[in-house]
């Protein structure tokens, strides 16, 4: 908790002196502000929701920013966008890039596509935040002045559930789809490094290491969730944000690009 409030302290306490004409701060937060990370939670989730037991440096944050704006010019926003999918190296919080590397594997080694979740996983309702989206958010809500000091949840605006995505994402890939089976993505694709290098000169892929391009942790922690997952977006829409995205689209965008990027076959 310190240092993720000290990140945030310290830039405020750097550009507030010299930044005479600033004008918004926007903080970046998540679903952790309702506990979602936690286990089952109040679904959907509101912005006027009580905060959960402490610690959660996504509250200290924001009641840093209510506490520091006193009798200052400038604002501030909390954006909480879903779990955020769009193209990202390195990212260890990247969903799509977990799914899409988990298929060229599977697909390499003559395997079906199956979830690897935990069980009840597959069935609950989940929602997705596209990255573009997210951007276009962030910049919405540090510009009108109708959400001045106020905190939106940002998302598709559609739900889903992976017992129905998984196929759509399976047929992208030209892959079948067999009965989930739960398993610790961290775990069976550690030895997976080699076969990824390989699939690299095979299909002539950029050179980007395979840290870089898995996530696993990430896709355990997702896949996990066996209790819906998803906010109420409305608040944003009464306010003037209209933008959506369609998940199934967003995935298959996603996925298109990482080929063009030749990050997978």
């Amino acid at each position: 908790m310190p240092p993720n409030l000290a990140m945030l302290v310290n830039v405020v306490d750097a550009v507030e002196p010299v930044a005479s004409g600033l004008q918004h701060v926007s903080l970046m937060q998540g679903y952790k502000v309702y506990g979602a990370h936690l286990g089952p939670f109040k679904t959907p989730a509101r912005e006027s929701d009580s905060n959960h037991m402490p610690p959660e440096f996504n509250v200290d944050q924001q009641n840093f920013l209510e506490q520091r704006k006193a009798g200052k010019d400038w604002t501030w926003s909390a954006i909480r966008p879903s779990v955020v999918c769009g193209f990202a190296l390195g990212n260890p919080m990247n969903l799509a890039m977990v799914i899409a590397v988990y298929a060229a594997i599977s697909k390499e080694l003559g395997l079906p596509l199956r979830f690897p979740g935990k069980p009840g996983a597959y069935d609950t309702l989940i929602e997705m935040t596209d990255a573009g989206l997210l951007a276009k958010a962030t910049v919405w809500a540090a510009t009108d002045p109708r959400c001045a000091n106020q905190a939106f949840n940002i998302n598709n605006g559609d739900l889903f559930r992976w017992n129905e995505m998984w196929p759509k994402i399976a047929r992208f890939f030209d892959l079948e789809v067999a009965p989930p089976l739960p398993m610790s993505l961290n775990i069976v694709m550690a030895d997976k490094e080699p076969l990824w290098n390989a699939m690299i000169e095979k299909y002539g892929l950029e050179t980007h290491a395979y840290k870089d391009v898995s996530s696993w942790n990430f896709g355990d922690f997702v896949f996990g969730w066996n209790y819906d997952f998803f906010a109420d977006g409305s608040k944003a829409r009464r306010f003037g944000f209209h933008e959506y995205v369609d998940t199934e689209a967003m995935f298959m965008e996603i996925f298109a690009d990482f080929r063009r990027r030749k990050i997978i076959p």
